[in-house]
This record gives structure tokens, sequence and C-alpha cells, in this order.
């Protein structure tokens, strides 16, 4: 295990937060409140450790997929927990518990809130809490190794280790040209969607935010109704569509600006994305026509298109109570938490292609009892998809079911009723935030225990990092040769006394 490169770019992502943090400093400054001064004091004190980090850099600077999988999980880790401390210095988050809660519900574009009034926060709290989506929609370790030139191999780990999907592939020979490449997506359709929403009137502090928490698929909303304030066609049509857009894989974009649209248009997932998404809507417009919305079938669609949305690219926001919906549409609003948006794409959830692995893994199973000796092979976009993939996607399922049953059990000690429990948890390990019962789009997580909202933040996290990157921490053969090498030094010290 390379030590010395993990702490190096640990103090890189320190720096990064550092910066990071002077943002909502700027916003106090420009409104002239006082919690100002905790970001900047945060700030300071993260810029001297990331400084003191990264003032010599390693000799070997070489490290492999274990070591991409410990840095991406510590830097998530340190992120939350060192952006969850300007909340209780300024009061207005007085619990770090809750804190934290918030902040890793922000990093991890989670969206489930403690909050019971978020109108009564500072704009720098407000800022701090729709940037932290923005920062960890894309990951902040693809945003390093963007702007820090890394040099020594493999670090295409890191961006493995962070990225969604059951695999995940350059868009060019040069993983940093890669990171540039869909940071520059990410960024130009962040500023498209705020122009789109400051031209229907809305205002400029409200675009930014709106924009920051669609881009990143989390959902943070700086009113209480959440998109729902917002009593306008248009900006809920806005956020709608880029809801969509920003759980599309970013590779679908590379490909139609670098002028090979009828090579995008033949991803299956994408077919599989956007009919997933027109049947869910039908449905759900069908269902609820004639119950919530009596001769009013626009009204209907455009509820159930925002709701599948927001469900299903893991974003959060709302503009109505699903949760009063009728039990048809509930319960396929709670199938699609767990399919998701697609990989590469910002959004949470198990992601469509790892859907399309183990239903295509099924059938293969069942042509090979039928077809003892026939070829049957896993093929998407027409490819062969290799074995390793296939098996770490039936991981991935495994682990995911284990650690959902798991999880309700712990918070089941609250005594909520199981609508509640279960939705919390499928809500915050596939980053989508409201759930039904008491966390629908109406109520929040402030009612849950401390220790049920510590299993729920690891859940946020997990789900972030897809599982693997949090679970490596947990491994004992992760940390065996650092253990060796401890010992080692110990004995050798203890023999030259």
């Amino acid at each position: 295990m390379n030590y010395r490169m993990i702490l190096y770019l640990l103090g890189w992502v320190l720096n990064i937060q550092s910066v990071c943090l002077m943002l909502p400093v700027v916003v106090g400054v420009f409104y002239g409140e006082a919690q100002w001064k905790a970001y900047a004091v945060v700030a300071a004190v993260s810029l001297v450790f990331g400084v003191l980090l990264t003032l010599k850099k390693p000799k070997r600077n070489v490290f492999f997929v274990r070591e991409g999988f410990v840095t991406v999980a510590l830097a998530w880790l340190g992120l939350s927990l060192d952006g969850a401390v300007p909340f209780v210095l300024t009061g207005e988050i007085p619990s770090y518990i809750d804190a934290l809660f918030e902040m890793a519900s922000g990093y991890s574009t989670t969206g489930a809130s403690i909050l019971t009034n978020v109108e009564a926060l500072s704009h720098c709290a407000l800022f701090w809490r729709s940037f932290s989506h923005w920062i960890g929609g894309m990951g902040v370790l693809v945003f390093l190794i963007a702007i820090v030139p890394l040099t020594g191999g493999h670090i295409m780990s890191l961006m493995k280790a962070e990225s969604p999907g059951p695999s995940v592939e350059k868009l060019v020979p040069r993983v940093r040209q890669t990171a540039v490449i869909l940071y520059s997506i990410y960024i130009s359709l962040t500023i498209l969607e705020a122009m789109l929403l400051l031209a229907g009137g809305m205002p400029w502090f409200d675009s930014i935010t709106t924009a920051f928490g669609t881009a990143g698929t989390g959902g943070f909303s700086i009113r209480n109704a959440s998109i729902g304030y917002y009593n306008s066609y248009y900006l809920q049509g806005v956020v709608t569509v880029f809801m969509f857009l920003f759980g599309t894989n970013f590779s679908i974009y590379y490909l139609l600006l670098a002028k090979k649209p009828k090579q995008a248009l033949k991803s299956e997932e994408l077919r599989w994305y956007l009919g997933i998404l027109t049947v869910a809507i039908a449905v759900i417009t069908w269902n609820i026509y004639k119950i919530h919305y009596p001769g009013r079938l626009f009204d209907a669609f455009h509820n159930a298109a925002f709701a599948v949305g927001t469900v299903m690219s893991t974003t959060g926001f709302a503009i109505s109570d699903f949760n009063e919906w009728p039990q048809v549409s509930r319960y396929l609003l709670f199938i699609l938490m767990f399919c998701g948006a697609m990989a590469g794409s910002t959004g949470g959830g198990m992601k469509v292609s790892r859907l399309i692995l183990l239903i295509k893994r099924s059938l293969q199973e069942i042509l090979s009892l039928v077809h003892p000796r026939g070829v049957n092979l896993v093929k998407l976009d027409k490819k062969k998809v290799s074995d390793d993939v296939v098996k770490s996607t039936v991981s991935y399922f495994i682990l995911l079911m284990l650690l959902y049953v798991f999880s309700v059990f712990l918070i089941s000690f609250d005594e909520f009723d199981m609508t509640t429990s279960l939705t919390a948890v499928a809500a915050t390990i596939n980053n989508i935030g409201p759930g039904l019962g008491l966390v629908g789009p109406r109520g929040n997580y402030s009612m849950f225990s401390p220790l049920s909202k510590i299993v729920l933040i690891f859940d946020m996290l997990a789900g972030r990092l897809e599982l693997f990157p949090i679970l490596v921490l947990f491994a004992p053969q992760t940390w065996k040769g650092g253990l060796n090498v401890i010992k080692r030094r110990f004995l050798w010290s203890k023999k030259s006394m």
C-alpha cells in the first residue's frame, strides 16, 4: 500500500475543499451575513493541513486499485466530516451528527435532510448545501485528475473507484483529458440550466442553487416547498428536462459533440433508459389522472414526468407529494429508486446498465439449462461483456441487497412504520432523498435516532461510491501490509535500543 501517495492525494483534496469553502464566504460577505467567518476558519484549517500533506511529492507515485479505492473512500469521508463543521460553528445545525448527515447527503448527492425549515438558513449555508451537490455530482477526485498533473500510471484506479457504473472507460486515450472533457460538459450543462431558469424569472441565487442541485442530481432546495414553490410550468419543466439530461451517460454527449450521433443512438442502455422513463410516466399519468387531476391531463402528465424524473435520476426535487398518490404509482416509484439513472451520469441507484446485465445474465442461466451445449454470451451494444464485469455486477447486487436488509433492520429499532423504514434506506442508499411515509416529499429525517442517522450516513456514502470503495476500508486484508510494516519498524526500533 502506497500510504505516502494516498496522503498526498488526500492533501490535494483538502486544498480543493478549502477553495470551495471560500465560495460561501463570498456569498456571506455579499449578503452581509456574519456566518461567513465560520466557513473562512474551516477553509484556512483545511488549507494548512492540505499544504502540509502536499509539500513533498512522493518518490513512488504508482498506485493500484486497492490504493484507488482507499483514497476515494477516505476522501469522501474526510470531505463530509470537514464540510459539516461550519454548520456547527454557526449554530445553524448545532448537532454534529445532524450536520454530518446534511453534509454527507450533500456530497453524496442524496438530498435527504434533517432540516424542518430550510428557509431559515443563511445564504452561506444554503449555497454550501447546494454547492456540495455540484462537487459530489461529477466527483472531487475526477476534478483532481483534471487539474493536477499526476504521473506514474494507474490514475484510472481513482476514476474507476469514484465514477458510477459497472465499468468505466476513457473517452480519449489520456485519463486527464477524459476528466477535463467530463467536467467541461458538466459545467456547460449547469450554466445552460441556470440561464434558462433566469430567463423564466427565477431569482439569480435560486437559479444557481437549483442548477447545482439538478446537475449533481442531489435535490437540496433553498425552499421548504422545493421546486413546488415556483408555481410555473416553465421553471418546473426546465428542471424536469435537465434531471433527465444529467441522468444520461456523459459519453453520449461526447459522441454528439464529436459528431457521431449514430454511435450515440446505438447505446442499448440509452434505449432502455428512455423506454423505462416513457413507460413509467405513462402508467403514473394514467393512474393519477382520474383521482388527483380529473379533467387536467396535462397536469397529471406534468406531475408524473417530474416525479419519475426526480426518482429515476435520483435528484429528489418535488413539486407534489407523491406520498398521497395511489398504491400503483407509489410502488412503481419505489422500484425506480433501485433502478436509477444511466452509468456514467451524475445519478445514483443501481444504474440501468447493471439492470440490463442482471436480466441478461439470468436469461443466460435459463438458456444454459435448456441448451447445456449452447453458447450463450452476455452482450451489451452487440459486444461481449467480460466475465469480470458480469461477476462484479452480480456481486454488487448481492451486496446492495444485504446492506439494504441490514440497514432496514438497524433503523427499525426506532419503531417507525415499515413504509418509512423501507423507503428511508432505499432513498439514502440509492441517493434519492425523499422516500415514502414520514420521509416523503413533505417530511424529513430529523426524527431518526443518532444511531439510525449514522447508518443512513454510511448508506449515502456507500451508495454514491457504489459500495466497494467504502467496504474495502473494512476488509482486514486492505491494511494487512501496512500493519506488517508498522510491526517490523517497531521490532527494529526495539532491537536497536
